[in-house]
């Protein structure tokens, strides 16, 4: 006899939801004691469990906290209220193409949620579906080649993050979707950076890319990285999440004369603040820190005093615009070697 009683809904590892949102294990032990949710259940082992709602709604304040709201207005807010505000919120900062020159707009453009960003978006999200790798490989590449690396980026890269991000976030992309494409847009940036260096080293300044701990996101230091290799740099990319102390390991056994991060909105403005001044403090004077992402922080810490320097002279150099990067490379080379 078959029986009908449908099984319970599964439940989910808080390293299930981190992974699945992107919110540190420690950010939600803290919402939970500060805002009062989530509000996950125990186990035998008392290892906390969350159920799909709080999964869904912890994926609504995600998406919140990216388009530049803050926890505290966000996270105890119940479901209605959440999806009230995120129906009213733009998505998140958008790349937008300038038609007096290629450029990024940092402002945030208000679209229709499920608006295609581009002609091409809805056949790349269908290959994305279909988990036909070769065929969106071979997609991006020709686009790649259509406009160039410059324009790729911010005319297609850059909206379609946004659109993937979009359907992630309203369930209409699973997790291992959303990381299939994080993966073939990767290996296509990395392999048309090989084919603008020509397969020779970079001039100076010498780059260090990462973010800290905390932030898993990574494509938006891809993005940076294309634009310092067009401008002839060279870059030593680490990844994600690279511990303070290695950072300023790498930064002096590697020579590097610039080290360069990013973050998102969602990242904790105290904590931010706290890793860029120890980290000023730790890297050689004459190594610059560059900032760059949607984190309220690194605007706050603008006028950040840089040690043993005159105030003239900022603790960190922030880059809210990818357009901004080839006038810092400038600045650099111009300091360093004066014509």
């Amino acid at each position: 006899m078959t029986s009908t009683a449908s099984s319970p809904a599964p439940l989910h590892t808080i390293a299930d939801v981190e992974r699945d949102t992107g919110l540190s294990k420690d950010t939600l032990r803290v919402w939970e004691r500060r805002y009062g949710f989530p509000t996950p259940a125990r186990d035998g082992q008392g290892e906390r469990q969350y159920d799909d709602a709080q999964l869904h709604r912890l994926r609504t304040i995600r998406r919140l906290l990216d388009a530049g709201h803050r926890p505290g207005r966000v996270v105890s807010l119940g479901v209605e209220a959440l999806a009230d505000l995120d129906s009213n919120t733009p998505p998140l900062a958008q790349w937008i193409q300038k038609p007096e020159e290629v450029r990024v707009s940092s402002a945030l453009t208000r679209v229709q949620a499920h608006a295609t960003p581009f002609p091409e978006a809805s056949e790349w999200m269908e290959l994305l579906r279909a988990q036909d790798a070769h065929a969106l490989r071979l997609a991006l590449t020709q686009s790649l080649l259509e406009r160039g690396l410059a324009r790729f980026v911010i005319e297609r890269v850059a909206p379609m993050n946004v659109f993937v991000g979009q359907a992630w976030v309203d369930g209409q992309l699973a997790v291992f979707e959303e990381h299939l494409y994080t993966e073939i847009l990767q290996g296509v940036l990395r392999h048309a950076m090989v084919q603008v260096g020509g397969g020779r080293p970079g001039a100076p300044p010498r780059v260090l890319l990462t973010t800290l701990p905390g932030e898993p996101h990574g494509l938006g230091l891809l993005m940076a990285e294309c634009f310092m290799v067009l401008e002839g740099c060279q870059t030593v990319p680490l990844g994600t999440q690279t511990p303070l102390s290695d950072i300023v390991r790498a930064a002096q056994t590697g020579a590097a004369d610039i080290v360069a991060l990013s973050f998102t909105a969602n990242q904790n403005t105290r904590d931010v603040r706290a890793a860029l001044a120890q980290l000023r403090e730790r890297l050689p004077a004459r190594v610059e820190i560059w900032a760059g992402g949607r984190c309220p922080a690194i605007e706050r810490t603008r006028r950040m005093a840089h040690p043993g320097a005159s105030t003239a002279e900022p603790a960190f150099w922030p880059l809210s615009r990818l357009e901004e990067i080839a006038g810092a490379v400038a600045r650099w080379r111009t300091r360093v070697s004066p014509v």
